[in-house]
């Protein structure tokens, strides 16, 4: 155990205002063995550290180098007999860049305690007395506490500089998949490079969530967030834009895609917590990055036609909205609309539109609807459980039959052409 530094040769009072002087002779046999004492700290690094021994030869020189700054600056600052330390960050400053990021803050501190180790261990017995032994004592105490304050303050600057610049990396990359590609079809590189150097996987499925930010978004907010998605086995890169908060959110492994129409939002109701009032939108998969500028669409398009549905799910699929989203003067509303509900009716025959269209424009009466076509009630149960079959709309439901009607609508303004025919 180290001595106690508050007894003995060294007062209170000199523990107060700082280490007992040191003489020059003794201030010149620290710095005669300098060299010998960062050797012996290479070493015992070498010794209690496997992963030390592994760094190539300029790396381990450097920490050699940093370890002998560290021994002038601590005898330097025993000349100074007793002023305050004023001790900077200038032994790491010295270090070479890829050695700072080589070595992790843990492996840092692990490197501090064994040289602060070494120094307690070898300078105490250059003391000329008892008293210089103390204040030696004292003094590799307070000077290795600095040592691992310097060391923690350059992390966190070098933390703070590369969370603002992976912030405004992910801000590009939601943006660029907010605006989509500058040609249509083409892949963006500038996106695919971007989220790659903020640890995403470009070949992942993906999908956009969006609704509005709370009134005080922050980041330790917007940490939960993506706490939350990484408790999910999801990655995420968070966007704010205005009145916006966009998520680019990866599907598992293995998780299937989305369905034809509605419904399908994955597993994102844990997320939606950390977004404000307001409805929550869930776009559909999109294969890759390259393409999640559809699923951003959609989400968008849907998150401006939301107000239509006051009583909608929180989060709500994109596709569950595709009847407000098309009174809105979505195209591509439109068009899915007819693709998924009125195509399969089409391709399948038969009087399936045609009673769907009845049934529904008849108020959803049955009997009236069978009245109306000259055939069994019964024909016309079977048709409408094909039509639900083939749609997964259920023509009996409020809410789904709005949806079918709207398509029949949308197909009567843009009639389904087959394949072939002339546009």
């Amino acid at each position: 155990m180290l001595p106690d530094v508050t007894c003995g040769g060294a007062s209170t009072a000199a523990v107060r205002s700082g280490p007992a002087a040191v003489s020059p002779a003794t201030l010149r046999r620290l710095e005669l063995a300098a060299g010998d004492l960062a050797l012996a700290c290479l070493l015992a690094m070498e010794e209690h550290q496997p992963w030390f021994a592994r760094l190539p030869a300029e790396q381990r020189s450097a920490v050699l180098l940093v370890t002998q700054t560290g021994v002038a600056n601590f005898v330097a600052w025993l000349g100074e007999r007793g002023e305050s330390i004023r001790l900077t960050a200038e032994a790491f400053r010295i270090a070479p860049r890829d050695l700072a990021r080589r070595l992790s803050l843990r492996q840092t501190v692990d490197l501090v305690r064994i040289a602060t180790d070494v120094f307690e261990r070898h300078l105490p017995p250059l003391a000329a007395d008892e008293a210089e032994r103390h204040a030696l004592v004292e003094g590799v105490l307070r000077f290795g506490r600095e040592i691992a304050f310097a060391a923690a303050t350059v992390y966190a600057g070098a933390a703070e500089t590369r969370g603002a610049w992976d912030a405004r990396l992910e801000a590009l990359v939601v943006d660029a998949v907010v605006r989509g590609p500058d040609i249509e079809g083409g892949a963006d590189d500038a996106l695919v490079s971007r989220a790659s150097t903020l640890g995403w996987d470009p070949d992942a499925a993906v999908r956009v969530v969006a609704g509005s930010p709370t009134p005080d978004t922050a980041a330790e907010r917007l940490g939960e967030l993506r706490r939350e998605a990484a408790r999910a086995g999801r990655s995420v890169l968070v966007g704010v834009q205005g009145s916006r908060l966009i998520l680019l959110l990866s599907e598992p492994p293995g998780q299937p895609g989305a369905g034809d129409i509605g419904g399908d939002i994955g597993d994102v109701g844990g997320l939606v917590d950390g977004f404000g009032p307001g409805p929550v939108v869930v776009g559909p998969v999109a294969a890759e990055l390259a393409t999640a500028h559809n699923s951003a669409r959609d989400a968008l398009s849907a998150l401006r036609a939301a107000p239509g549905w006051p009583d909608a799910p929180r989060p709500v699929a994109a596709d569950d909205l595709l009847p407000e989203r098309a009174l809105a003067g979505d195209v591509s509303a439109h068009r899915r609309l007819v693709e998924s509900i009125v195509a399969p009716l089409e391709t399948a025959g038969g009087e399936l539109l045609h009673t769907l269209a009845t049934y529904l424009e008849g108020g959803g009466a049955l009997e009236a609807c069978a009245r109306a076509l000259f055939v069994h009630p019964n024909t016309v149960r079977y048709r409408l459980r094909r039509v639900c079959d083939l749609t997964g709309r259920s023509p009996s439901d409020p809410r789904d039959a709005l949806v079918l009607r709207t398509a029949v609508i949308a197909a009567r303004l843009n009639p389904v052409r087959e394949p072939g025919s002339p546009s």
